[in-house]
């Protein structure tokens, strides 16, 4: 509801400064004005919106008032002012080309944006806020708990995390009165006491709400927490039989866009070509072995941007920051992710996808099987790009392989057409911020 409402404010914003420009621009001919420039601002509303949303200006995690925050929205509005200009001086269709018009819109819906923001950032950080009651401490419960301090702006308080062994369970409803409660969160433990779960229901009378701890964290974080699932969530969760229709629209999706961007690709081949091979010895294309969909071997092809042999004496081994092994033109390239342009062909040959979890490398798989559940991403096609690859940061330990598998679990959960054109488009705002590095 957030994202909707600030959604609709933007809107609204982008009208009415474009109602104030023609106002100041044409305070005698404002109507006949207006009705010239309502059309064609009209289309360039809609790529300014588009530019909030890959910047992440409706995602709750940055709704607050700081640096980032305005640095974000500063960011946002100048690419959505250098892409209006583009489009009225490139594609002259319209009969205006308003570059002082455009000056004074973007001044004036900075201004309005700016006071917006600044005030509904303002209320969700401290207004309407649910108070939330976790019974159960455990990992899951405390990791919530500061993820939810550190994030008021997302709209929940902890007020008490109750341990089960604690009297304070005998006293439940005096608690939830006290403290005003809107939300309990049950840990697993929780439901396997008879005698706390009777004592839960007597409370119902006080119109609290109840969720398991798996669902609000998975709400709340983008993740699925490991330790708070068993088999039972996967059983109640996957079920891969609804999932047919979306998987064959995937499949249809994937094929199309993978020969529209193979064949724009192959006009940048010649000069990735030459830049490989004018900077290092050693051939041009790389290829290695991931697992895929049910654990099955297949070869990614990529640009080589390591040295030759880069793996010889010490085998494999993750990829890290400054990783010395990367070549010069190899970093420029991992950044934009232009190496991974011939991993297309592993798409239209049904190996890979564009969005999934990312491929792993069989030779790591052996250390990751302790990782709880990890085969399980193995469910559905690996991809170009996925949740967890837009929300963390490039795996190299078995720790990060670990909190990335929260972000998998999820995308394998909630899939579907709508999530995979939201990671597409933010991972294009994530290429073009290394890409500038």
């Amino acid at each position: 509801m957030k994202k909707f409402l600030i959604f609709t404010s933007d809107a609204f914003i982008l009208y009415a400064s474009l109602v104030a420009t023609v106002w100041v621009r044409y305070p005698k001919d404002f109507e006949r004005q207006y009705w010239i420039h309502l059309y064609p601002f009209g289309l360039i509303f809609v790529l300014w919106l588009l530019v909030f949303y890959i910047a992440n200006l409706y995602e709750p995690k940055l709704l607050r008032n700081n640096l980032r925050f305005y640095s974000t929205l500063f960011q946002a509005i100048t690419i959505s002012g250098i892409i209006s200009v583009l489009f009225f001086y490139l594609i002259p269709l319209y009969g205006i080309t308003p570059k002082t018009n455009l000056l004074l819109f973007a001044g004036i819906f900075f201004g309005l944006e700016f006071l917006s923001r600044f005030t509904s950032n303002n209320i969700i950080q401290k207004s309407f806020k649910k108070s939330v009651l976790i019974v159960g401490t455990n990992n899951q419960s405390l990791e919530l708990n500061l993820y939810l301090k550190e994030n008021p702006q997302i709209g929940y308080e902890i007020k008490s995390i109750i341990d089960l062994s604690s009297d304070k369970i005998q006293e439940i409803n005096k608690i939830i009165a006290e403290e005003k409660i809107d939300t309990i969160i049950l840990s697993p433990e929780a439901y396997k006491i008879p005698k706390i779960i009777n004592i839960f229901y007597k409370s119902l009378e006080q119109k609290v709400s109840f969720m398991n701890l798996a669902s609000f964290y998975e709400h709340v974080t983008g993740m699925v927490p490991l330790e708070a699932i068993g088999q039972i969530w996967f059983l109640e969760n996957l079920n891969e039989g609804n999932k047919r229709a979306y998987e064959m629209m995937k499949r249809v999706s994937d094929l199309i866009f993978a020969f529209l961007i193979g064949i724009v690709s192959l006009l940048f081949y010649p000069l990735i070509f030459i830049l490989i091979k004018t900077t290092s010895p050693g051939p041009i294309f790389y290829r290695q072995k991931r697992i895929g969909q049910a654990g099955k071997i297949f070869k990614i092809i990529k640009f080589r941007t390591m040295s030759q042999d880069a793996e010889k004496t010490t085998g494999a081994v993750w990829a890290i920051s400054d990783d010395p092994r990367i070549t010069k033109i190899g970093k420029f390239m991992r950044r934009a992710r232009l190496d991974e342009l011939p991993q297309i062909w592993n798409i239209l040959k049904g190996e890979m996808s564009f969005i999934g979890p990312r491929a792993e490398r069989p030779e790591f798989n052996e250390a990751l099987r302790s990782v709880p559940f990890y085969e399980e991403r193995y469910l559905i096609k690996p991809g170009l790009s996925g949740w967890a690859q837009i929300n963390f940061r490039y795996g190299s330990s078995i720790e990060d392989t670990t909190q990335k598998l929260k972000y998998d679990l999820y995308y394998i959960k909630n899939r579907s057409i709508i999530l995979d054109l939201g990671i597409a488009l933010k991972t294009l705002r994530i290429m073009l911020q290394r890409s500038g590095k």
